[in-house]
Protein backbone atom coordinates (compact mmCIF):
# COMPACT_ATOMS: atom_id res chain seq x y z
CA UNK A 1 0.00 0.00 0.00
CA UNK A 2 1.57 3.28 -1.01
CA UNK A 3 0.63 6.83 0.02
CA UNK A 4 -2.54 7.50 2.00
CA UNK A 5 -5.08 6.19 -0.50
CA UNK A 6 -5.13 2.61 0.80
CA UNK A 7 -5.78 3.68 4.39
CA UNK A 8 -8.98 4.63 6.15
CA UNK A 9 -7.01 6.96 8.43
CA UNK A 10 -3.49 7.95 9.41
CA UNK A 11 -3.86 7.20 13.13
CA UNK A 12 -6.22 4.71 14.75
CA UNK A 13 -6.69 5.21 18.52
CA UNK A 14 -8.21 2.40 20.57
CA UNK A 15 -10.06 3.71 23.62
CA UNK A 16 -12.16 6.84 24.24
CA UNK A 17 -11.15 7.39 27.83
CA UNK A 18 -9.47 10.67 28.69
CA UNK A 19 -6.02 9.49 27.48
CA UNK A 20 -7.19 8.28 24.08
CA UNK A 21 -9.26 11.42 23.53
CA UNK A 22 -6.45 13.70 24.74
CA UNK A 23 -4.13 11.97 22.26
CA UNK A 24 -6.56 12.54 19.38
CA UNK A 25 -7.03 16.16 20.48
CA UNK A 26 -3.25 16.71 20.66
CA UNK A 27 -2.65 15.24 17.20
CA UNK A 28 -5.28 17.51 15.63
CA UNK A 29 -3.45 20.50 17.10
CA UNK A 30 0.11 19.40 16.38
CA UNK A 31 -0.57 18.13 12.85
CA UNK A 32 -3.82 19.52 11.39
CA UNK A 33 -5.12 17.39 8.56
CA UNK A 34 -3.98 14.11 10.12
CA UNK A 35 -6.83 11.65 9.65
CA UNK A 36 -7.79 10.13 13.03
CA UNK A 37 -10.27 7.43 13.99
CA UNK A 38 -10.99 6.59 17.65
CA UNK A 39 -12.63 3.23 18.36
CA UNK A 40 -14.47 2.76 21.67
CA UNK A 41 -16.32 -0.41 22.66
CA UNK A 42 -18.77 1.43 24.93
CA UNK A 43 -21.58 3.65 23.67
CA UNK A 44 -20.03 6.85 25.00
CA UNK A 45 -16.72 8.25 26.29
CA UNK A 46 -15.17 7.94 29.74
CA UNK A 47 -17.17 4.91 30.89
CA UNK A 48 -14.43 3.28 33.00
CA UNK A 49 -11.41 4.78 34.83
CA UNK A 50 -12.04 8.33 33.58
CA UNK A 51 -15.64 8.48 34.73
CA UNK A 52 -15.35 6.41 37.89
CA UNK A 53 -12.77 8.19 40.02
CA UNK A 54 -12.97 10.80 42.76
CA UNK A 55 -12.57 13.71 40.34
CA UNK A 56 -9.41 15.04 41.98
CA UNK A 57 -6.99 17.27 40.10
CA UNK A 58 -3.80 16.04 41.77
CA UNK A 59 -0.96 18.37 42.69
CA UNK A 60 1.90 15.91 42.09
CA UNK A 61 3.08 15.93 45.71
CA UNK A 62 3.33 12.12 46.00
CA UNK A 63 5.38 11.24 42.95
CA UNK A 64 9.09 10.57 42.59
CA UNK A 65 10.89 13.76 41.45
CA UNK A 66 11.73 13.57 37.77
CA UNK A 67 9.21 10.79 37.05
CA UNK A 68 6.59 11.19 34.33
CA UNK A 69 3.93 11.16 37.05
CA UNK A 70 5.55 14.05 38.90
CA UNK A 71 6.26 16.17 35.83
CA UNK A 72 2.96 15.53 34.07
CA UNK A 73 0.80 15.86 37.19
CA UNK A 74 2.28 19.24 38.12
CA UNK A 75 2.03 20.54 34.57
CA UNK A 76 -1.24 18.76 33.83
CA UNK A 77 -2.99 19.99 36.96
CA UNK A 78 -2.42 23.62 35.99
CA UNK A 79 -3.45 22.90 32.40
CA UNK A 80 -6.57 21.05 33.51
CA UNK A 81 -7.76 24.03 35.57
CA UNK A 82 -7.16 26.30 32.57
CA UNK A 83 -8.95 23.87 30.20
CA UNK A 84 -11.97 23.64 32.50
CA UNK A 85 -12.14 27.42 32.85
CA UNK A 86 -11.87 27.91 29.07
CA UNK A 87 -14.70 25.48 28.28
CA UNK A 88 -16.97 26.18 31.25
CA UNK A 89 -16.46 22.77 32.87
CA UNK A 90 -17.22 22.52 36.59
CA UNK A 91 -14.02 22.73 38.65
CA UNK A 92 -12.62 24.20 41.84
CA UNK A 93 -9.14 24.57 43.33
CA UNK A 94 -9.89 23.48 46.88
CA UNK A 95 -6.49 22.54 48.30
CA UNK A 96 -6.16 19.42 50.41
CA UNK A 97 -4.92 18.22 53.77
CA UNK A 98 -2.72 15.16 54.21
CA UNK A 99 -3.11 14.21 57.85
CA UNK A 100 -0.94 12.07 60.13
CA UNK A 101 -3.00 10.40 62.85
CA UNK A 102 -0.22 8.18 64.32
CA UNK A 103 3.31 9.00 65.43
CA UNK A 104 4.83 6.46 63.05
CA UNK A 105 3.32 8.43 60.14
CA UNK A 106 5.16 11.64 61.01
CA UNK A 107 8.44 10.76 59.22
CA UNK A 108 6.47 9.87 56.06
CA UNK A 109 4.58 13.15 56.31
CA UNK A 110 7.84 15.10 56.56
CA UNK A 111 9.21 13.15 53.58
CA UNK A 112 6.16 14.27 51.58
CA UNK A 113 6.95 17.89 52.46
CA UNK A 114 10.42 17.43 51.00
CA UNK A 115 9.11 15.60 47.93
CA UNK A 116 6.53 18.32 47.30
CA UNK A 117 9.19 21.00 47.43
CA UNK A 118 11.44 19.02 45.07
CA UNK A 119 8.51 18.86 42.66
CA UNK A 120 7.99 22.62 42.91
CA UNK A 121 4.71 22.39 44.84
CA UNK A 122 3.88 24.85 47.64
CA UNK A 123 3.33 22.85 50.83
CA UNK A 124 2.43 24.26 54.26
CA UNK A 125 3.08 22.28 57.46
CA UNK A 126 0.34 22.37 60.11
CA UNK A 127 0.03 21.47 63.76
CA UNK A 128 -3.13 20.03 65.38
CA UNK A 129 -4.75 23.40 66.03
CA UNK A 130 -4.08 24.60 62.48
CA UNK A 131 -5.74 21.49 61.02
CA UNK A 132 -9.08 22.61 62.43
CA UNK A 133 -8.67 26.04 60.78
CA UNK A 134 -9.06 24.24 57.46
CA UNK A 135 -11.27 21.32 58.53
CA UNK A 136 -13.03 21.83 61.88
CA UNK A 137 -14.09 18.16 62.19
CA UNK A 138 -10.73 16.59 61.23
CA UNK A 139 -8.27 15.48 63.90
CA UNK A 140 -4.59 14.60 63.60
CA UNK A 141 -1.11 14.98 65.09
CA UNK A 142 0.16 17.01 62.14
CA UNK A 143 -0.75 17.71 58.53
CA UNK A 144 0.38 19.38 55.37
CA UNK A 145 -1.77 21.64 53.22
CA UNK A 146 -1.30 21.44 49.45
CA UNK A 147 -2.96 24.44 47.89
CA UNK A 148 -2.86 23.43 44.21
CA UNK A 149 -5.09 20.34 44.50
CA UNK A 150 -8.60 20.68 43.10
CA UNK A 151 -11.61 18.83 41.71
CA UNK A 152 -13.36 18.75 38.35
CA UNK A 153 -15.74 16.74 36.18
CA UNK A 154 -13.40 14.49 34.16
CA UNK A 155 -16.27 12.99 32.19
CA UNK A 156 -17.17 16.48 30.93
CA UNK A 157 -13.49 17.04 30.10
CA UNK A 158 -13.43 13.83 28.04
CA UNK A 159 -16.61 14.83 26.19
CA UNK A 160 -15.10 18.23 25.40
CA UNK A 161 -11.89 16.62 24.10
CA UNK A 162 -13.98 14.35 21.86
CA UNK A 163 -16.02 17.28 20.54
CA UNK A 164 -12.90 19.33 19.85
CA UNK A 165 -11.16 16.45 18.08
CA UNK A 166 -14.27 15.76 15.97
CA UNK A 167 -14.58 19.45 15.10
CA UNK A 168 -11.03 19.17 13.72
CA UNK A 169 -11.94 16.19 11.55
CA UNK A 170 -11.38 13.17 13.81
CA UNK A 171 -13.99 10.40 13.85
CA UNK A 172 -14.97 8.90 17.23
CA UNK A 173 -16.86 5.62 16.76
CA UNK A 174 -18.70 4.11 19.72
CA UNK A 175 -19.89 0.51 20.05
CA UNK A 176 -16.73 -0.60 18.22
CA UNK A 177 -14.93 -3.24 20.26
CA UNK A 178 -11.60 -4.37 18.80
CA UNK A 179 -11.55 -8.10 18.04
CA UNK A 180 -8.38 -8.51 15.94
CA UNK A 181 -5.27 -6.55 14.99
CA UNK A 182 -3.23 -7.35 11.89
CA UNK A 183 0.04 -5.43 11.79
CA UNK A 184 2.05 -5.45 8.58
CA UNK A 185 5.11 -3.51 7.35
CA UNK A 186 2.78 -1.09 5.54
CA UNK A 187 0.50 -0.36 8.51
CA UNK A 188 -2.18 -1.83 10.75
CA UNK A 189 -5.63 -3.28 10.07
CA UNK A 190 -8.09 -3.60 12.96
CA UNK A 191 -11.30 -5.61 12.86
CA UNK A 192 -14.09 -4.84 15.30
CA UNK A 193 -16.52 -7.30 16.86
CA UNK A 194 -19.15 -6.23 14.30
CA UNK A 195 -16.83 -7.03 11.39
CA UNK A 196 -15.84 -3.46 10.52
CA UNK A 197 -12.23 -3.19 9.30
CA UNK A 198 -10.19 0.00 9.72
CA UNK A 199 -6.77 0.36 8.06
CA UNK A 200 -4.33 2.87 9.50
CA UNK A 201 -0.74 3.93 9.09
CA UNK A 202 -0.23 3.87 12.89
CA UNK A 203 -2.04 2.42 15.90
CA UNK A 204 -2.31 3.95 19.38
CA UNK A 205 -3.41 1.60 22.17
CA UNK A 206 -5.17 3.54 24.94
CA UNK A 207 -7.41 0.65 25.97
CA UNK A 208 -6.93 1.13 29.72
CA UNK A 209 -8.18 -1.96 31.53
CA UNK A 210 -7.63 -3.97 28.32
CA UNK A 211 -4.36 -2.41 27.10
CA UNK A 212 -2.23 -5.53 27.66
CA UNK A 213 -4.77 -7.66 25.79
CA UNK A 214 -4.76 -5.24 22.84
CA UNK A 215 -0.94 -5.25 22.85
CA UNK A 216 -0.97 -9.03 22.54
CA UNK A 217 -3.55 -8.83 19.74
CA UNK A 218 -1.03 -6.64 17.92
CA UNK A 219 1.65 -9.32 18.36
CA UNK A 220 3.56 -7.57 21.15
CA UNK A 221 4.45 -9.04 24.54
CA UNK A 222 4.11 -6.08 26.91
CA UNK A 223 6.02 -7.79 29.78
CA UNK A 224 3.26 -6.77 32.17
CA UNK A 225 -0.35 -7.60 32.86
CA UNK A 226 -3.19 -5.42 34.02
CA UNK A 227 -4.28 -6.64 37.44
CA UNK A 228 -7.59 -4.89 38.15
CA UNK A 229 -8.21 -3.45 41.62
CA UNK A 230 -11.69 -2.30 42.54
CA UNK A 231 -12.02 0.89 44.53
CA UNK A 232 -15.28 1.06 46.48
CA UNK A 233 -16.74 4.42 47.48
CA UNK A 234 -19.34 5.72 49.88
CA UNK A 235 -21.07 9.07 49.93
CA UNK A 236 -21.26 11.03 53.16
CA UNK A 237 -24.85 11.54 54.32
CA UNK A 238 -23.65 14.64 56.21
CA UNK A 239 -21.43 16.38 53.63
CA UNK A 240 -21.13 19.41 55.90
CA UNK A 241 -18.59 17.46 57.98
CA UNK A 242 -15.94 18.08 55.30
CA UNK A 243 -15.06 21.35 53.58
CA UNK A 244 -12.61 20.11 50.95
CA UNK A 245 -10.21 17.19 50.49
CA UNK A 246 -8.71 15.16 53.35
CA UNK A 247 -6.19 12.34 52.84
CA UNK A 248 -4.27 10.01 55.15
CA UNK A 249 -0.49 9.67 54.88
CA UNK A 250 0.02 7.06 52.13
CA UNK A 251 2.04 3.89 52.49
CA UNK A 252 5.00 4.28 50.09
CA UNK A 253 5.13 0.51 49.56
CA UNK A 254 1.74 0.54 47.85
CA UNK A 255 0.46 2.74 44.99
CA UNK A 256 -2.94 3.44 46.58
CA UNK A 257 -3.51 6.58 48.63
CA UNK A 258 -5.79 5.09 51.27
CA UNK A 259 -9.37 5.98 52.16
CA UNK A 260 -9.82 9.72 51.73
CA UNK A 261 -12.60 12.30 51.74
CA UNK A 262 -13.31 14.32 48.61
CA UNK A 263 -15.87 17.09 48.22
CA UNK A 264 -16.71 17.02 44.51
CA UNK A 265 -17.96 19.72 42.19
CA UNK A 266 -21.53 18.55 42.94
CA UNK A 267 -21.11 19.24 46.67
CA UNK A 268 -21.24 15.56 47.57
CA UNK A 269 -18.43 14.09 49.67
CA UNK A 270 -17.00 10.80 48.43
CA UNK A 271 -15.33 8.53 50.96
CA UNK A 272 -12.86 5.98 49.62
CA UNK A 273 -11.60 4.18 47.75
CA UNK A 274 -10.30 1.01 49.26
CA UNK A 275 -8.41 -1.37 46.94
CA UNK A 276 -9.52 -4.99 46.53
CA UNK A 277 -8.82 -7.42 43.68
CA UNK A 278 -11.53 -7.29 41.03
CA UNK A 279 -12.74 -10.61 39.60
CA UNK A 280 -13.06 -9.13 36.09
CA UNK A 281 -11.41 -6.31 34.17
CA UNK A 282 -14.63 -4.37 34.66
CA UNK A 283 -15.47 -5.95 38.01
CA UNK A 284 -17.35 -3.15 39.73
CA UNK A 285 -18.95 -5.51 42.27
CA UNK A 286 -18.11 -8.86 43.86
CA UNK A 287 -20.82 -10.37 41.63
CA UNK A 288 -18.98 -9.27 38.46
CA UNK A 289 -16.94 -12.37 37.62
CA UNK A 290 -15.43 -13.25 34.24
CA UNK A 291 -13.73 -16.64 34.59
CA UNK A 292 -11.44 -16.22 31.56
CA UNK A 293 -10.21 -12.82 32.74
CA UNK A 294 -9.77 -14.07 36.30
CA UNK A 295 -7.81 -17.06 35.00
CA UNK A 296 -5.60 -14.69 33.03
CA UNK A 297 -4.85 -12.69 36.18
CA UNK A 298 -4.18 -15.82 38.25
CA UNK A 299 -1.96 -17.21 35.49
CA UNK A 300 0.38 -14.22 35.67
CA UNK A 301 3.29 -14.89 38.08
CA UNK A 302 3.38 -11.25 39.18
CA UNK A 303 -0.16 -11.49 40.57
CA UNK A 304 0.86 -14.22 43.01
CA UNK A 305 4.04 -12.38 43.98
CA UNK A 306 2.18 -9.18 44.77
CA UNK A 307 -0.33 -11.20 46.83
CA UNK A 308 2.45 -12.78 48.89
CA UNK A 309 4.23 -9.46 49.35
CA UNK A 310 1.18 -7.44 50.36
CA UNK A 311 -1.18 -10.00 51.87
CA UNK A 312 -1.47 -8.19 55.20
CA UNK A 313 -2.39 -4.89 53.52
CA UNK A 314 -4.79 -6.76 51.24
CA UNK A 315 -6.49 -8.49 54.16
CA UNK A 316 -7.28 -5.11 55.70
CA UNK A 317 -8.69 -3.80 52.43
CA UNK A 318 -10.82 -6.95 52.04
CA UNK A 319 -12.19 -6.53 55.57
CA UNK A 320 -13.17 -2.94 54.80
CA UNK A 321 -14.85 -4.11 51.60
CA UNK A 322 -17.01 -6.65 53.39
CA UNK A 323 -17.75 -4.57 56.52
CA UNK A 324 -19.11 -1.03 56.42
CA UNK A 325 -18.31 -0.76 60.12
CA UNK A 326 -14.64 -1.50 59.40
CA UNK A 327 -14.68 1.06 56.58
CA UNK A 328 -16.22 3.67 58.90
CA UNK A 329 -13.64 2.86 61.58
CA UNK A 330 -10.86 3.65 59.08
CA UNK A 331 -12.54 6.96 58.23
CA UNK A 332 -12.91 7.87 61.92
CA UNK A 333 -9.14 8.04 62.24
CA UNK A 334 -9.41 11.27 60.24
CA UNK A 335 -13.00 12.29 60.93
CA UNK A 336 -14.08 11.11 64.40
CA UNK A 337 -17.66 12.40 63.99
CA UNK A 338 -18.47 9.90 61.22
CA UNK A 339 -20.99 7.23 62.14
CA UNK A 340 -21.63 3.99 60.28
CA UNK A 341 -25.00 5.30 59.11
CA UNK A 342 -23.33 8.33 57.48
CA UNK A 343 -21.89 6.10 54.73
CA UNK A 344 -24.10 5.43 51.69
CA UNK A 345 -22.72 3.09 48.99
CA UNK A 346 -22.09 4.70 45.61
CA UNK A 347 -20.49 3.78 42.28
CA UNK A 348 -17.21 1.86 42.41
CA UNK A 349 -14.24 2.19 40.08
CA UNK A 350 -11.57 -0.22 38.85
CA UNK A 351 -7.92 0.77 38.62
CA UNK A 352 -5.94 -0.69 35.71
CA UNK A 353 -2.69 -1.44 37.54
CA UNK A 354 0.22 -2.80 35.50
CA UNK A 355 2.07 -5.56 37.35
CA UNK A 356 5.43 -6.84 36.11
CA UNK A 357 6.36 -10.51 36.03
CA UNK A 358 8.35 -10.23 39.29
CA UNK A 359 5.34 -8.80 41.14
CA UNK A 360 6.52 -5.20 40.97
CA UNK A 361 3.75 -2.66 40.54
CA UNK A 362 4.63 -0.35 37.65
CA UNK A 363 5.36 2.88 39.49
CA UNK A 364 5.27 5.34 36.60
CA UNK A 365 3.28 5.93 33.45
CA UNK A 366 4.41 3.38 30.89
CA UNK A 367 4.36 4.22 27.18
CA UNK A 368 5.98 1.75 24.75
CA UNK A 369 6.84 2.14 21.06
CA UNK A 370 6.62 -0.85 18.78
CA UNK A 371 6.53 -1.08 14.96
CA UNK A 372 3.67 1.11 13.71
CA UNK A 373 2.28 1.17 17.25
CA UNK A 374 2.32 3.14 20.51
CA UNK A 375 1.03 1.30 23.59
CA UNK A 376 -0.03 3.17 26.76
CA UNK A 377 0.45 0.32 29.23
CA UNK A 378 0.19 1.97 32.63
CA UNK A 379 -1.88 5.09 33.15
CA UNK A 380 -3.77 4.89 36.45
CA UNK A 381 -4.12 7.86 38.81
CA UNK A 382 -3.00 10.64 38.34
CA UNK A 383 -3.49 10.04 34.60
CA UNK A 384 -6.74 12.03 34.39
CA UNK A 385 -4.98 15.02 35.97
CA UNK A 386 -2.00 14.52 33.66
CA UNK A 387 -4.04 13.68 30.56
CA UNK A 388 -3.22 16.78 28.52
CA UNK A 389 0.59 16.39 28.71
CA UNK A 390 0.29 12.60 28.38
CA UNK A 391 -1.78 13.11 25.23
CA UNK A 392 0.84 15.47 23.79
CA UNK A 393 3.62 12.98 24.51
CA UNK A 394 1.72 10.08 22.92
CA UNK A 395 0.87 12.34 19.97
CA UNK A 396 4.54 13.29 19.56
CA UNK A 397 5.63 9.67 19.49
CA UNK A 398 2.82 8.75 17.09
CA UNK A 399 3.71 11.53 14.65
CA UNK A 400 7.32 10.29 14.74
CA UNK A 401 6.01 6.89 13.58
CA UNK A 402 4.23 8.55 10.67
CA UNK A 403 7.24 10.57 9.58
CA UNK A 404 9.48 7.51 9.86
CA UNK A 405 7.36 6.04 7.04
Amino acid sequence: MGGRAGFDCDVLVIGAGIIGLSTAYAITRAAPGTRIVVLEKEHGPARHQTGRNSGVIHSGVYYRPGSLKARYAVRGGAEMVKFCAEYGIAHETTGKLIVATRRDELPRLHALVQRGRENGIPVRELGPAQITDYEPQVRGLAAIHVGTTGVCDFTAVARRLAESAEASGASVRYGAEVAAVDRRPWGVAVRTATGQVVRARALVNCAGLHCDRVARLAGDEPEMRIVPFRGEYYELARPGLVRGLVYPVPDPAFPFLGVHLTRGVDGQVHVGPNAVPALAREGYAWSDVRPAELAGTLGWPGAWRIARRHWRYGAGELHRSLSKHAFATAVRRLLPAVEDGDLRPTEAGVRAQAVLRDGTLADDFLIARRPRTIHVLNAPSPAATASLPIGREVARRTLELLTAG
